[in-house]
């Protein structure tokens, strides 16, 4: 089962998802999910977590020992992605006119479940209601102490979707890889099980100094180095077992007037 919001309505549907070939089971219908116009299917926070990648941390460690940083970071590196970014399957990410690439930053999304403070993590995988797919979408930037809010945080840089698949339809989310293909390309590959911080680990990192909420989302595995693509792409993030999550790159004036994708 899995659940997921139409574009223009602020209720989520309950329905049964075919991850493998996007379709639907509603009403007794099977639909391919290409004919839905759906929005995001989150109604909370979206929280980003830089550098949980042992890739990253490794290609990085020098740099980190010197000035600004002085010494790796110990805890999360956290962002937020706000409301005025999030967009859904089959939208448009706006280019911004002097932007000639962006980021494309593959990630699963994880929803949280209930008000989180303070858990351990042998209990962490209880505040999980299941998983979406994730594009954070930046323009290019090396910056990691620093919020680079106006390259992560402008409008239509958070395609999730297509839906929510519950936790337990997911046998172990710790062995998912996402995928970023670019025109049909592969361009990246994110093992989840080569983290820094498992799922658990995460949650219970982040909860012991901040309350996560119902709806929330904790992005996991997004990568320091994300491939890039330019107006007229079309970027798809596959996870296995979640789904796929699909969006064409436009110019941001044209995205403004309402051009879907």
């Amino acid at each position: 089962m899995g659940g997921l919001k139409l574009n223009g309505s602020s209720n989520m549907l309950n329905v049964s998802v075919n991850p493998e070939d996007q379709t639907i089971l509603s009403l007794g219908k099977v639909r391919p999910v290409k004919e839905l116009d759906l929005a995001a299917p989150v109604k909370g926070t979206v929280y980003g977590v830089l550098l949980n990648n042992n890739e990253d941390l490794d290609a990085y460690k020098i740099s980190f020992n010197e000035k600004p940083y002085d010494a790796p970071p110990k805890a999360p590196v956290l962002y937020i992605k706000p409301r005025n970014t999030y967009s859904g399957h089959l939208f448009g990410i706006p280019v911004p006119e002097k932007a000639e690439e962006l980021s494309m930053g593959g990630a699963l999304g994880v929803v949280i479940s209930k008000k989180a403070s303070n858990v351990a993590e042998v209990q962490a995988m209880n505040y999980v209601a299941g998983y979406t797919i994730v594009n954070d979408v930046s323009i290019p930037h090396k910056d990691f102490y620093r919020p680079a809010v106006n390259k992560k945080a402008r409008d239509g840089f958070c395609p999730m979707g297509p839906w929510i698949l519950e936790k337990d339809a997911v046998n172990d989310v710790h062995s998912l890889t996402v995928s970023v293909f670019i025109n049909n390309e592969l361009k990246q590959k994110t093992y989840l099980n080569q983290m820094v911080r498992s799922v658990s680990g995460l949650i219970a990192e982040i909860s012991e100094f901040m309350t996560l909420n119902e709806g929330d989302v904790v992005l996991v595995g997004v990568s320091s180095n994300p491939p890039l693509a330019k107006i007229g792409d079309t970027v798809t993030i596959k996870i296995e077992e979640i789904g796929e999550l699909e969006n064409k790159l436009v110019p941001e004036l044209e995205w403004m007037a309402g051009v879907k994708g």
